[in-house]
């Protein structure tokens, strides 16, 4: 940006000069927020008059939910988001003209954080529901379908298993053993290949739940926390013999099949549908839209390029007067930094970033080291768009919609580069009706590339990994042709690995933190990867320091 100023959020909140009237595209100075070398400044304001400063550190689905609910207390706040952009995992552009997801691209139903924020902000008519929720495995050479009663791939019926030719006639006979086997015991959290595997082998871990963690968390069973992954299957097991029982227990009466989950989607919950409908919802214009919508809801001072480098209590804070504030941030480059004082902090950044910050905070070391042990996986997803009659089907011109799935998972035991694909103009109707008008059909496609301990795949090019994904999609579908469009969006460093002891890292990060008045933390690294456990640690943290400041803080 140079040295040009460019507005980047107008906010009125309490304790700010009110607008008046002006010519258009003026700014009343009390409100005027300009960029120079991507550092915002804020114009004139009365310190004297000045509300309780809360700054929020991240500007991802959970730092815009956090200053969405502290929009009606009487404190001021700002959003510091270091990239150039608003949403961390969400985002929407547009592939051969469809705006398509390029993050998550859908939130669960079963849990009211997500929709309730969705409602909250306005878009409630906005929502849509998947076409259909059934998927397929890609495995053993063929797609084959997902078992219907299954907990995060844990089958309850043995029997459905074996007819789905998912696993080998020996690998359902090895896992029929789950119901005679005597109650397998546990001391503490372990790996979920490592307790599953001992009641059904190695088939169904390998086939099964590890293509489901793989396509939530890009992780691997044997090493993914039973505990923190599958929290409600893992309390249960304790209360009976078989596993297939205990999953079953967790289940709905039978119903439509499950689809496939990509990451962000699942917050540690069985996948597919649920009485009444789909457990899963989206919007029409695509998740990615929400961040925005959020931003500007919020009436926070939101502020991107905005790179929070250093996070320090302010000389004396723990003695400070209640009315002084007790933070100080360093934003920006050593060579152009600004300083912030705050009365409270949210910090709403991933687990490396955040322990940065807190390296010179007394206190903090078991937060740090806890941090520390939160690894992140990284993938990519490949968007590729395919005229309708490039798919082979029963009928002329039924596309992928013939094939009768929303999608497929693949094994990670069976060597693809692609774990997980979506067809997403079948999964999501709008999609298949937004080809412009005069054109033929489009199949709009999402490749899931990438999990952990994989990143030399990633570094290929955009173009070596749209081919690779094209040709993998062509050995499962039969797909004609290269596709008319693609598009390679890649996340580094995207999704906390939720590994054994993740439960115990988390609260010794929370219980550090609780020493540290008027700080909080929120975001994908504790209680869930998915939209909902996002937004619900949001809550929690805008509570926590709102009960900081009414208490006068102390």
């Amino acid at each position: 940006m140079g040295g040009s100023a460019a507005v980047i959020t107008i906010a009125h909140r309490p304790g700010c000069a009110p607008v008046t009237s002006r010519p258009p595209g003026q700014v009343p100075r009390a409100l005027r927020y300009w960029a120079r070398r991507g550092i915002c400044q804020a114009g004139e304001m009365n310190p004297s008059t000045a509300l309780p400063h809360v700054v929020i550190v991240g500007g991802g689905i959970a730092g815009l939910a956090a200053a969405f609910f502290l929009r009606d207390e009487p404190v001021r706040v700002t959003v510091l988001e270091g990239s150039p952009r608003l949403g961390g995992k969400l985002s929407v552009s547009e592939v051969a003209g469809v705006p398509v997801d390029e993050g998550a691209e859908a939130l669960l139903v079963t849990r009211p954080e997500g929709t309730g924020l969705i409602a909250e902000v306005g878009l409630a008519s906005d929502r849509m529901a998947p076409g259909t929720t059934s998927s397929a495995i890609w495995t053993l050479g063929a797609l084959r379908p997902l078992p219907r009663r299954q907990f995060m791939g844990v089958p309850s019926d043995l029997a459905e298993l074996a007819r789905s030719g998912v696993v080998s006639g020996a690998g359902a006979a090895r896992a029929s053993q789950d119901l005679d086997l005597p109650p397998t015991t546990r001391d503490g959290d372990v790996p979920v290949a490592a307790f599953v595997g001992a009641r059904f082998g190695a088939e169904v871990v390998d086939r099964l739940v590890d293509p489901l963690l793989g396509g939530v968390y890009a992780g691997r069973s044997s090493d993914l926390s039973f505990d923190a992954t599958m929290p409600a299957l893992a309390a249960a097991s304790r209360r009976y013999q078989s596993l297939a029982e205990a999953a079953g227990s967790l289940l709905p009466p039978p119903s439509p099949v499950a689809v496939p989950v990509t990451a962000g989607e699942q917050d540690r919950a069985p996948a597919g549908t649920r009485s009444g409908g789909s457990v899963f919802t989206s919007l029409s214009g695509g998740l990615g839209q929400l961040p925005a919508v959020l931003a500007k809801a919020s009436g926070a001072e939101v502020r991107t390029a905005a790179m929070t480098r250093a996070l320090s209590p302010m000389p004396g804070a723990a003695g400070a007067p209640a009315t002084g504030p007790r933070w100080r941030l360093t934003v920006g480059s050593a060579a152009v930094e600004e300083v912030i004082d705050a009365d409270a902090v949210i910090l709403a950044v991933p687990a490396r970033p955040a322990a940065r910050l807190l390296v010179g905070v007394p206190g903090a070391s078991a937060a740090i080291t806890a941090f520390g042990e939160i690894s992140y996986a990284s993938m990519a997803i490949v968007t590729l768009a395919y005229p309708r009659s490039a798919f082979p089907g029963a009928f002329p011109g039924s596309g992928l919609a013939a094939l009768g799935w929303s999608g497929y998972l693949v094994p990670a035991v069976d060597g693809r580069a692609v774990k997980a694909v979506t067809f997403s103009s079948v999964k999501w109707p709008h999609l298949a009706e937004a080809t412009a008008p005069g054109a033929e059909p489009l199949e709009i496609v999402r490749c899931s590339v990438g999990r952990i301990g994989e990143e030399a795949l990633l570094q290929r090019a955009d173009e070596e990994l749209a081919a690779l994904a094209a040709a993998e999609l062509a050995a499962a579908t039969g797909v004609n042709g290269a596709p008319v469009a693609h598009r390679v969006t890649r996340w580094g460093g995207a999704l906390p690995q939720y590994t054994v002891g993740h439960l115990d890292r988390v609260a010794r990060i929370r219980a550090a933190v609780a020493t540290l008045p008027g700080l909080a933390v929120c975001g994908a690294a504790y209680e869930g990867v998915g939209i909902p456990a996002c937004v619900a640690t949001a809550r929690a943290a805008a509570n926590q320091v709102t009960e900081f400041l009414r208490g006068g803080r102390q």
